[in-house]
């Protein structure tokens, strides 16, 4: 019986000991730090709120102040780095209150954007301060085939469409995005921003592309051709820069819904004529861009035009932009390739929105993807062995990548 009781005792100091000691185990876990604006966020509560419409800063830092404070005075010091009158309803703001028994406030933050915040403190001394979120990089690559659109094809792996524009960007000299056929794939390694190790922030840059249609592969490797300026281009293998004279569409990424033709069913006059320019359906408000530098001739308004412009680039070449909702340049000014001259509209005889897109060789109207435009400036020959050097572990790295993969983190 003794022996009974004595088992039975151990057995019982066996189980609180180990009780005891996951117990412990619990009580030692670690609590890991959330670094944000300068705080370890586990030590604060935070109130979040939105600045709402008619909201003044009295309204957002009054309830929040530390006795002895004034709106007036945080007003004072925030305006010096930061200028109220930007602050705009819809933005994100915070005061974080540390935990003590009377919810002390140390600090409002606003966030004028994803990347920016301003910070006040709101201890004994108001002190204000402008920073930017920490921003890590994560590498991948990813590849896929066409069946339907680009954009599909993109989506189904995992891309979104700033993916999208970052491709057809480099390539808007080089491929016609608008004849894409099924069969036609691309794969590249890129580079994505990550605010605070954990919000997508899009792509940072493409370091290598390859787009293969009709058969051929288009090789884009990003270069940084002058380091003292940070002036980056895409080559293709070659050393061959992928920016032309002119840019393949005065829009981006869309989809082209009437072409150059010598006779078509005009949707509004209800009769045969000639077509002599390209169609490129887009939203309202989407922004069209110059196809090259030059010099704008006309900035005005026709009733079959609506809006419109048009630009001399050298003595060969013009082209005309028309149906904008709003004209950005005027008659005289100087743009270049890429800048913003309008917005696509409906205005003049149009049927929706869209933007007509006209070009000029010698005086006579043509259509611009028949033309064998000039190409930019290549690579200057001193960097060429450099450059070869740069791209060869990239191009092997490349093209081990199969198509029809998913993005992936490497």
């Amino acid at each position: 019986m003794n022996r009974f009781l004595i088992a039975v005792c151990s057995l019982l100091v066996l189980a609180s000991c180990d009780e005891k000691q996951e117990v412990q185990i619990a009580e030692v876990k670690p609590v890991i730090p959330v670094m944000q604006y300068g705080y370890d966020l586990n030590n604060y509560e935070i109130v979040e709120d939105t600045v709402q419409s008619g909201d003044t800063f009295n309204d957002l830092i009054a309830p929040h102040l530390v006795e002895g404070q004034s709106a007036y005075q945080a007003a004072v010091e925030l305006n010096e780095i930061y200028d109220l009158r930007k602050i705009q309803a819809g933005k994100p703001f915070k005061i974080l209150k540390r935990k003590d028994s009377v919810h002390t406030p140390e600090a409002f933050i606003y966030e004028p954007s994803r990347m920016d915040y301003v910070k006040l403190t709101l201890n004994e001394n108001l002190e204000a301060t402008q920073d930017k979120h920490p921003i890590t990089y994560s590498r991948r690559i990813a590849a896929g085939t066409i069946e339907t659109t680009l954009s599909e094809a993109m989506e189904d792996q995992g891309l979104g469409m700033s993916a999208i524009y970052e491709l057809s960007d480099i390539y808007k000299w080089t491929i016609d995005f608008f004849k894409l056929q099924k069969g036609d794939r691309f794969k590249m390694i890129f580079q994505e921003r990550y605010i605070n190790d954990s919000i997508y922030a899009g792509i940072d840059r493409i370091e290598v592309a390859v787009f293969e249609t009709g058969n051929k592969p288009y090789y884009a490797f990003d270069y940084v051709v002058d380091s003292t300026e940070a002036v980056h281009e895409y080559y293709n293998e070659e050393g061959a820069t992928l920016r032309n004279f002119f840019l393949k569409a005065p829009v981006n990424y869309t989809r082209i819904s009437s072409r150059y033709t010598k006779r078509r069913f005009h949707p509004v006059q209800k009769r045969w004529k000639a077509h002599k320019g390209t169609d490129y359906a887009a939203g309202y408000g989407t922004p069209i861009v110059a196809t090259a530098n030059g010099i704008v001739t006309k900035s005005g308004y026709t009733r079959g035009n609506g809006n419109y412009v048009k630009i001399r680039h050298n003595g060969t070449y013009e082209t005309q932009y028309l149906h904008m909702t709003k004209r950005k340049v005027s008659v005289g000014q100087r743009v270049d390739q890429g800048q913003v001259i309008g917005t696509v509209g409906s205005t003049g005889l149009a049927t929706g929105p869209h933007v007509c897109y006209r070009f000029w060789v010698n005086g006579k109207q043509v259509d611009p993807y028949k033309q064998n435009l000039p190409s930019a400036e290549p690579l200057p020959q001193a960097k060429m062995a450099d450059y070869q050097n740069f791209i060869m572990p990239l191009k092997e790295e490349i093209d081990e990548v199969p198509y029809q993969t998913g993005a992936a983190t490497l």
